[in-house]
């Protein structure tokens, strides 16, 4: 395994530098990793990345070649330097379980450490959040959209992706997010997710015709055979030729051609064509598997034109989210423990509202609907705070906090999981089969279909205690 201990911003390494020599390096803080705005201005977020971020943290240490390099920038103090060749993780994380659909300005890891480990674990974990999270939460768009039709999604991006992590660790957060397969053969071999593929143009190409290339490729996978059709006439050779190669070739050896893919020209026109010429050749059974430049909204345009896909092969923009490429999540200082063991609640405070945060050490809880079993809200409190939904609970809308607010006949969750209990890892990671299935189940059982919409979809509520509003308020009054 790669040592990434030292795969942080640098400023992360003056600052704790800094904390130690001025003796605040058992200084306990807590920081709250949470993000402002959906992607694609969608309904919500699909958590992933966390079994990367444990990964990291139960293998960060710093080598002597680390200690070297940084003696030789002459920026850091000796005792310093020291701390580093001994540290060790020894504070606690409470993280949302991968999988769980997040919504704005809710916490989804939370670090209670001493300042300095706190700092210097951010780096990595935004980046294994961040880029995890907004992969699962494209590739759970673009699955629900073929999932309309009943269609399957196949991850295909690796050759576009940002470096190999992005495309392995893309692959393994696709398949999170709902995708059936991938193309990344490294990402089956890591984490299971199922590999998949059959040819490229260029095995067409290197035999004489295009039928000599069907006719081999069906001999040696006869039970798994499906062709690339679109190398030379979509309609007047590829479908002929694995017509006549279904025919020839594997019906009389009992075998069935299981699809065709196409991946150039107009996907709507030709896939319907298709079908027409298989369905008349006792076909029906044969898949169409369609790829190029593909996501939701062309997904949705073509299900409209009427088209007949089984499959998307599903390639850049889901790997790299292209229609909007970042995740915005942030890393930031919500309290510091005082010399009376209190946590002290601090605030960000900013022009722009929306980056003003919520102080203190917190709870999340989700309330659900008892009549549906859907999520009604989320809810932010103190960290001490219970939330009793035996009789109505009072809280407070943040938008409109003039309002009185009650929840009646609700049951309530606390969302957060600990992860590291004082440095130790007490969390069982879930495979990756349970995170997926566990995605799938809130989205069919828990989240509204109003928020699963693509245009405009209904905000979910995230609201505050009342005892959380009024020392935010408290605090915004206050002269710094």
């Amino acid at each position: 395994m790669r040592n990434l201990t030292m795969l942080m911003d640098y400023y992360e390494l003056t600052m704790s530098n800094g904390y130690f020599v001025k003796g605040h390096k058992d200084k306990v803080v807590v920081f709250d990793m949470f993000y402002r705005r959906n992607p694609d201005n969608g309904g919500f977020v699909v958590a992933a990345g966390l079994e990367q971020l444990i990964d990291y943290i139960q293998d960060m240490h710093f080598t002597t070649e680390d200690i070297e390099y940084l003696r030789s920038k002459g920026q850091f103090s000796e005792e310093f330097l020291q701390y580093l060749a001994d540290f060790k993780f020894t504070g606690t994380i409470d993280a949302v379980p991968e999988g769980t659909i997040c919504y704005p300005n809710t916490p989804m890891v939370t670090v209670t450490a001493p300042v300095i480990e706190a700092q210097l674990i951010e780096t990595m974990l935004l980046l294994t959040i961040n880029f995890q999270s907004l992969i699962a939460t494209k590739a759970s768009r673009i699955c629900r959209a073929a999932g309309d039709a009943g269609s399957v999604v196949m991850e295909f991006g690796a050759r576009r992706a940002h470096g190999a992590d992005a495309a392995i660790l893309g692959a393994r957060a696709a398949y999170i997010g709902g995708v059936g397969a991938t193309a990344t053969t490294i990402a089956d071999e890591m984490f299971g997710v199922p590999a998949t593929g059959t040819m490229a143009h260029s095995w067409i190409q290197f035999f004489d015709t295009e039928y000599e290339a069907f006719k081999t490729y069906a001999e040696v996978y006869p039970d798994n055979c499906t062709l690339l059709i679109d190398t030379y006439d979509i309609l007047k050779s590829g479908a002929v030729n694995a017509i006549r190669v279904a025919k020839e070739v594997l019906e009389p050896m009992g075998k069935r051609l299981k699809g065709v893919r196409i991946d150039s020209g107009d996907l709507a026109y030709f896939s319907k064509k298709l079908r027409k010429m298989f369905d008349a050749e006792g076909m029906e059974d044969c898949k169409i598997v369609v790829s190029n430049s593909i996501d939701e909204f062309l997904i949705k345009s073509l299900q409209k034109q009427g088209a007949k896909i089984d499959s998307y092969g599903v390639g850049e923009r889901m790997i790299t989210s292209k229609s909007d490429p970042v995740f915005g999540g942030v890393y930031k200082l919500v309290a510091v423990k005082d010399d009376e063991g209190q946590f002290v609640p601090k605030i960000k405070i900013s022009e722009n509202v929306e980056k003003i945060t919520n102080p203190g050490r917190k709870k999340l809880w989700r309330i659900f609907s008892k009549e549906t079993g859907y999520g009604l809200a989320d809810l932010l409190t103190f960290y001490d705070e219970e939330v009793d939904v035996s009789k109505p609970y009072p809280y407070v809308d943040p938008v409109k906090p003039w309002k009185k607010m009650r929840f009646e006949n609700v049951d309530v969750k606390e969302m957060q999981v600990t992860i590291f209990k004082d440095g130790e890892l007490v969390y069982k990671k879930p495979t990756l089969e349970e995170i997926r299935a566990y995605v799938s189940d809130q989205l069919t059982n828990q989240v509204w279909e109003e928020e699963q919409r693509y245009e405009n979809p209904h905000t979910h509520y995230v609201d505050l205690s009342k005892k959380l509003y009024e020392a935010k308020a408290g605090m915004l009054e206050k002269e710094y």
